[in-house]
């Protein structure tokens, strides 16, 4: 008896070589053919075809598990998400589109949506897709419904298609129930590495989270917003882009006795460090924040600060009168 290995299969198979030899007598006899080694054979082959069938389950069951983990729900009913939102403590992320476009709206779906690392990030939201003359009642019962894309919250967005994001997660948060995410689909939907870096963005406002989203999306990848997140120095930036935009004039004012101020309050032996820019007259949010990036990157000791890893960061920018965003940038450093 041998054992021959079949390769298609990976089986183990077993045959038995009947063999004679002389007897004493004369007579030729068969000899016993050794059925505990056969038995064991067989065994072998069973357990193989049994642990085949329990990876191939495994692998079956743990592939159904995790796209079953990848389809995220979107509802259809404004309140319902922001409801939903706040009873989970997450974001809710409005999907404005367009009925009428439904092959683009596929699109989308299929080439950003659907992508497994983004759906993570969905996974963490509640989800609505609503169309761009979705409107929620008033709160007083003699006024019409309120059109969302009209109303003064969502003015980033343009009246266009696009991604909108409602922060429901603290409700002691100044946050809270604010808009803090835009991007309006003005030349082209927003990509998958876009909306993957909006679903991490740190907790602030929606110029804050704007003006990071901008640094983060920048194709050199600066590495100044992948440090860690100060809400002091956040706070300090949105001061000074305010400051900047009273006065419609871009400028490290009054720096001096700020840097002071601010090193005193990071402690631990940190130094402050700061870049300021504008946009052009009339551009919008997003725009205006991908410009100041951009502006930075034209001056090598503004790029060297906004490109750098630092001990801590904050951003804000803010709008002036004269239709130009104010953008700050400060950074805490080891001494």
């Amino acid at each position: 008896m041998q054992a021959e290995h079949f390769p298609l299969s990976g089986y183990l198979t077993v045959s038995v070589k009947l063999a004679y030899c002389d007897a004493p007598a004369g007579l030729g006899i068969l000899w016993k053919v050794n059925m505990a080694r056969m038995d064991q054979l067989c065994r072998v082959r069973i357990y193989g075809v049994a642990v085949l069938f329990a990876l191939v389950g495994s692998f079956a069951a743990k592939c159904w598990a995790e796209e079953s983990a990848s389809k995220v729900t979107w509802l259809t009913c404004y309140r319902e998400a922001l409801a939903k939102a706040k009873a989970d403590r997450s974001l809710a992320l409005i999907w404005f589109c367009d009925p009428k476009d439904q092959e683009e709206n596929q699109k989308f779906a299929a080439a950003v949506l659907d992508d497994p690392q983004v759906q993570k990030g969905l996974a963490g939201c509640a989800l609505v897709k609503l169309p761009l003359d979705a409107s929620v009642a008033s709160s007083d019962e003699k006024e019409p419904p309120i059109v969302l894309l009209n109303h003064g919250a969502f003015a980033e967005m343009l009246h266009k298609p696009g991604l909108a994001m409602i922060d429901m997660r603290d409700e002691a948060s100044p946050h809270f129930h604010h808009v803090v995410s835009v991007y309006p689909f003005v030349q082209k939907p927003i990509s998958r590495d876009g909306l993957a870096a909006m679903l991490d963005l740190p907790s602030g406002s929606l110029t804050q989270r704007t003006l990071i989203w901008a640094v983060r999306t920048h194709p050199e990848q600066p590495q100044s917003a992948a440090s860690e997140y100060s809400s002091l120095l956040a706070s300090q930036a949105e001061s000074h882009s305010q400051h900047q935009a009273s006065m419609n004039l871009q400028g490290h004012h009054n720096w001096d006795q700020r840097f002071q101020d601010i090193n005193a309050k990071l402690g631990n032996g940190l130094i402050s460090n700061e870049v300021c820019a504008e946009s052009w007259p009339g551009q919008r949010l997003v725009e205006s924040a991908e410009e100041c990036v951009h502006s930075w990157r034209q001056s090598s000791g503004h790029w060297e600060a906004v490109s750098g890893k630092h001990a801590c960061f904050g951003y804000d920018m803010k709008l002036g009168s004269g239709g130009i965003w104010y953008a700050t940038g400060i950074f805490g450093d080891r001494r």
